[in-house]
């Protein structure tokens, strides 16, 4: 029984043995062919060329146009074994080459932009001037203020205002049309020209004295005529719009800042993107969360970033000299949202991740290193993070905050502070605290309260988001004036922006479309 055992045990090791000399043959087989060119070809499809493209379509062949990320090889094809030194290395390139791919996608675009070579494929331009109450959870289409609540109010001057903010219709032209990220209205009085820009960086102009077009019915079965809004869309960034501001002494030049940390100016006129501010290093990661112009100066930008730095750049330095720019860490988290007192700009208000308002005054800079910054005139501190801070003409600051609320700050004594003021925690106090749902979670952008710049009755108003699918009118005082809504918005018009004159109201939504009241 033991010889018979160590027979067997024998006739296993010579057939293992036989088994690896045919592997390895047939390796060195297949790398000689691979080599010489004699490796099998790939298997052609018994559908004829012509039919497969005619099975196409034509959203098909776009993407395959616009896909150039690396393409993957058949290892077996190319006489490459698995596992081998040779495998490895293959694996290793693709993966590099696809993360190359990756980063180019994101790297920042430098030096100016001619509109006419980024605008989106589809989207036409015309250079002539055609741009020109309890907190509870959200429950979509229920009103928290109504027609009732406009009957019912004592106040005449209120109630009058209410009914024309609350008179205010979705326009009709076509349902909500698809544009968002930032939002603002050209300063025009003419027609209501929306800019929106989106998390990839391109920014879509929408005329909204647009009409559709006029469709004659030759008998009932007719269908009627469903074509889109016209929207222009240039791809000025490489990465989120965060913020953009029309030049307060030239309505023809819009400032946006983006991810991809740069800063431009599209001159609508020239049909040019410039590039007017980024780091010295293009690989320098350095993401960009507002911008806005100076109304006192022209060349002077300001800016904050997601690391809680806030910068001043001055547009007539030269792009190489590195004096033009200087930036002061401000906060420890990110600065979600900044502005400067319109009729005081060398005031600051800033709010952050780390649930600070801070008021400061740009007249004194001091410390020295990482410590040198504006001087800081208050602080408050909310329960939870604050997504941003609005001045209005008339030195009010509203902010909205995780904590469901939005706070309105009194600082219209702002205009005799003396430099180097510095004020109480009780002076910092809000004057006035409205509950409202911001709990716009992972999907939805942060809501934030935006000022009418300059309201034709004087009367100070601010507009934000609702998570009902409605957008909110509120005054300083904190009395609502009007929820705005209507058929066909079928997301969270998160973004909302006033008009700076005008009684028009856009919103974005988080599905990328726009809503506009007139």
């Amino acid at each position: 029984m033991a010889r018979k055992t160590a027979e067997l045990g024998e006739y296993e090791r010579q057939r293992q043995e036989k088994i690896a000399k045919n592997q390895a043959l047939l390796r060195e087989l297949q790398l000689s062919a691979a080599t010489t060119g004699l490796a099998p070809p790939k298997r052609s499809s018994a559908t004829p060329a012509k039919a497969r493209e005619k099975k196409k379509t034509p959203t098909q062949r776009v993407k395959k146009e616009e896909d150039n990320a690396p393409r993957r090889t058949s290892s077996r094809l190319r006489g490459i074994v698995a596992d081998s030194e040779v495998a490895k290395r293959k694996a290793e390139e693709e993966h590099e080459a696809f993360q190359e791919q990756q980063r180019a996608k994101r790297q920042r675009v430098s030096g100016d932009l001619n509109l006419s070579d980024i605008v989106v494929a589809g989207r036409s331009w015309n250079q002539s001037g055609n741009f020109l109450s309890n907190v509870g959870p959200a429950n979509p289409g229920e009103r928290t203020f109504s027609a009732q609540d406009v009957k019912e109010t004592t106040d005449k001057e209120l109630r009058i205002l209410r009914e024309r903010m609350s008179g205010l219709e979705l326009w009709e032209g076509w349902e909500p049309s698809t544009i968002q990220y930032s939002l603002g209205f050209h300063p025009t009085r003419d027609k209501p020209l929306v800019f929106a820009g989106d998390k990839l960086g391109k920014l879509g102009l929408f005329d909204g004295s647009q009409k559709p077009p006029e469709v004659k019915q030759e008998d009932e079965d007719e269908e009627l005529d469903d074509s889109d809004p016209a929207i222009t869309t240039f791809k000025l960034h490489t990465r989120t719009i965060s913020s953009f501001q029309f030049a307060p002494h030239n309505s023809n030049a819009l400032y946006s800042a983006s991810y991809d940390s740069s800063i431009r100016k599209l001159d609508l006129v020239k049909g040019t993107a410039i590039e007017v501010y980024a780091p010295d290093d293009k690989g320098a990661d350095e993401p960009l969360s507002g911008v806005e112009i100076a109304r006192d100066n022209p060349h002077m930008l300001y800016f904050t970033t997601l690391e809680g730095r806030f910068g001043m750049h001055d547009t007539r330095a030269p792009p190489d000299n590195t004096g033009g720019s200087e930036t002061f860490q401000l906060s420890e988290k990110k600065i979600g949202g900044f502005t400067l007192h319109p009729a005081h700009p060398h005031l600051l208000a800033t709010a952050s991740l780390d649930r600070m308002l801070k008021i400061w005054d740009l007249r004194k800079i001091g410390g020295r290193g990482e410590a040198r910054a504006p001087s800081l005139v208050g602080e408050h501190e909310s329960r939870l993070s604050v997504s941003h801070a609005a001045f209005n003409s008339a030195g009010q600051v509203a902010t909205a905050s995780y904590d469901d609320t939005i706070k309105i700050h009194d600082f219209s004594d702002c205009a005799r502070w003396k430099v180097g003021t510095s004020l109480t925690d009780e002076q910092m106090a809000p004057a006035t605290i409205v509950p409202h749902n911001n709990q716009t979670g992972r999907w939805v952008t942060i809501l934030r309260a935006q000022w009418q710049l300059q309201p034709s009755d004087g009367v100070q108003r601010f507009c934000i988001g609702n998570m009902n699918r409605f957008v909110d009118i509120y005054t300083s005082k904190g009395q609502q004036l009007a929820q705005l809504g209507g058929e066909g918005i079928t997301a969270v018009p998160s973004v909302a922006q006033f008009h700076q004159s005008m009684d028009w109201v856009a919103a974005g939504t988080a599905s990328g479309k726009l809503c506009l009241w007139m």
